[in-house]
């Protein structure tokens, strides 16, 4: 074959791969955008119900278009301690199945229409108002895109002697015995190992096998293999991460690779049974012959029908397999603080999973602020050296510096991107969270290193003194619990009793300081003690300001 000839397959082929890789992407980002709202809710609603669980994962990741990005976002949650392993096992277990709808968008029979969708639809997308109408128009304009790029690459194989050509060279890849069948999935398993895309995978195999390139039982012992490389993103994903998101990505990866290996010797009577399928439904692919690709409808079926089986085999067995990676990756013998070591870029495409995953680590922010109240009260109330509680407090201060500096960081760059109006509002608002949580754990460990300057100077705070100081702590941590309450119930009306709490502190406060003087002045107390003292008394005052603001955050007035 002459090297023109070559040269015009390969950027057809290239040309083609990257703009169905790019009309998933924005398939995947204009569905996310219109459905926003829901799968947040659907996030939210995962239970230790192995099905409930199950079903969320799949719609989801029918809704994404990608199981990376549902598997990552999982270890994800499981990381930051939001979800258990068990949740976590059956999200995964659905991802598997809603990662196939990507197959069936492709059997349907519009490639000829991919083009003028595309064109229609870039138009409402570049000059529609309203964000609703612009990411439907994202949706479509995907939709067209996906098929416009098979539609090209198909195009590199029409010519007879270039089929020709390829059937040759892609001879090496038949699955007409059990060694073929390795071999072609072990090449599906490589392929998307490399370019971390399923859907990148399954959309060349169904082009081959549409141009005749391949045969179907070839096509379907890749797609097999494809099952098993998906899971390298999980993987990755899990490096350096918590015991229980390293436990995810494994069950990911068993639930995959025993899923495959035990179907293939089972492999052509499977593929026989697809074939009986559309025999026993001829008469209604008949009608539907104009809308359907019979031999990407197999294909997608093999896909469909592989997850199916092997979830319904995993579902009852979800506790024996997160029992099996707890052994596999045992518990560390120090103890772990549930946190994201990193936001992973790949959420940087799903803003709609990537807000949650932002918003679950101020939840996280959050709750390690009242941890560390409740620790500083311990060392207020204690007549001895708390070493382990004062050392927890710095530590979980270094901690939060580092989860607010990644927060900024992700959603800064997930702003850059398009991301409906919603989306952008939100990340502001936790951006501003993450700051003022940061800022409050800044101040405790402020009063902490008040508490230690006296220990260290052998100051000692009078009687009053030290019961003034216990009181207004507890009021100002009650004041930030309720706070951290309206927040994890989106109370937007929290702001009216916030208001009147912070005047209350703010009074408390100054009659503290003005008590204190008092006796200063009386002689009663030294002047280094009540330069501490009211420099801790300034501090809570502080800690109630920013616990206010985070208020005003939530009623939505900042």
């Amino acid at each position: 074959m002459e090297w023109q000839a070559i040269q015009d397959i390969l950027f057809k082929v290239v040309g083609g791969l990257g703009i169905f890789l790019l009309g998933m992407k924005y398939m995947s980002e204009g569905m996310q955008a219109v459905a926003g709202n829901k799968l947040r809710k659907m996030i939210s609603a995962v239970t230790d119900n192995r099905f409930a669980a199950c079903t969320i994962g799949t719609l989801i990741t029918a809704l994404v278009q990608s199981s990376s990005v549902t598997t990552v976002m999982v270890i994800g949650f499981v990381n930051s301690g939001f979800m258990t392993l068990i949740q976590a096992i059956g999200v995964i277990l659905g991802a598997n199945i809603g990662t196939t709808v990507t197959a069936w968008i492709i059997a349907l029979k519009i490639g000829k229409f991919g083009l003028p969708v595309l064109g229609v639809a870039a138009f409402f997308f570049l000059f529609a108002k309203k964000d609703r109408v612009r990411y439907l128009a994202m949706t479509l304009l995907g939709v067209g895109m996906v098929f416009f790029g098979l539609q090209t690459m198909g195009g590199a194989f029409k010519t007879p002697e270039v089929k020709e050509y390829l059937t040759q060279l892609f001879s090496v890849m038949d699955a007409a015995s059990l060694w073929g069948v390795l071999k072609c999935a072990f090449i599906g398993c490589v392929a998307t190992m490399i370019v971390q895309s399923s859907s990148a995978t399954i959309g060349v195999t169904i082009v081959l096998a549409q141009g005749g390139i391949i045969g179907f039982d070839t096509a379907a012992a890749l797609v097999l293999g494809l099952n098993i490389g998906t899971t390298i993103t999980a993987f990755l994903a899990s490096i350096g991460s918590s015991t229980n998101a390293k436990r995810a990505a494994y069950a990911h990866i068993i639930f995959n690779v025993v899923g495959t290996l035990w179907l293939i010797p089972f492999f052509f009577s499977y593929v026989q049974g697809i074939e009986s399928i559309f025999v026993h439904l001829e008469g209604f692919f008949a009608k539907t012959q104009e809308n359907w690709d019979d031999i990407t409808a197999k294909i997608a079926l093999v896909h469909t029908g592989f997850n199916l089986i092997n979830t319904i085999i995993f579902l009852p067995l979800i506790q024996p397999l997160a029992r099996l990676v707890e052994k596999l990756v045992p518990d560390k013998k120090v103890d772990e603080i549930n946190r994201l070591s990193y936001f992973d870029i790949r959420m940087l495409d799903t803003p709609a999973l990537g807000i949650v995953q932002s918003k679950k680590q101020i939840r996280f922010m959050a709750e390690c602020v009242e941890k560390m109240c409740d620790w500083l009260g311990e060392v207020l109330a204690s007549d001895e050296q708390l070493d382990e509680l004062e050392h927890k407090i710095f530590h979980y201060e270094t901690i939060l510096d580092n989860v607010q500096k990644e927060i900024v960081v992700f959603l800064s760059e997930m702003m850059t991107g398009q991301i409906p109006h919603d989306v952008m509002e939100e990340a502001r608002r936790e951006m501003r969270m993450a700051d003022e949580y940061e800022s409050l754990s800044d101040y405790l460990v402020n009063v902490l290193k008040g508490h230690v300057k006296l220990r260290a100077n052998q100051l000692v705070l009078s009687n009053e003194g030290r019961i003034e100081l216990i009181e207004l702590h507890s009021n100002v941590a009650s004041y930030i619990e309720m706070i951290n309450k309206a927040e994890l119930n989106d109370n937007k009306n929290v702001i009216g009793r916030a208001q009147t709490d912070s005047e209350i502190v703010t009074r408390l406060m100054k009659k503290f300081r003005r008590q204190h003087l008092q006796r200063l002045s009386d002689n009663k107390t030294t002047p280094l003690t009540s330069l501490v003292f009211t420099d801790m008394l300034n501090n809570y005052r502080r800690m109630k300001d920013h616990a206010l603001n985070i208020a005003e955050v939530i009623a939505g007035e900042k």
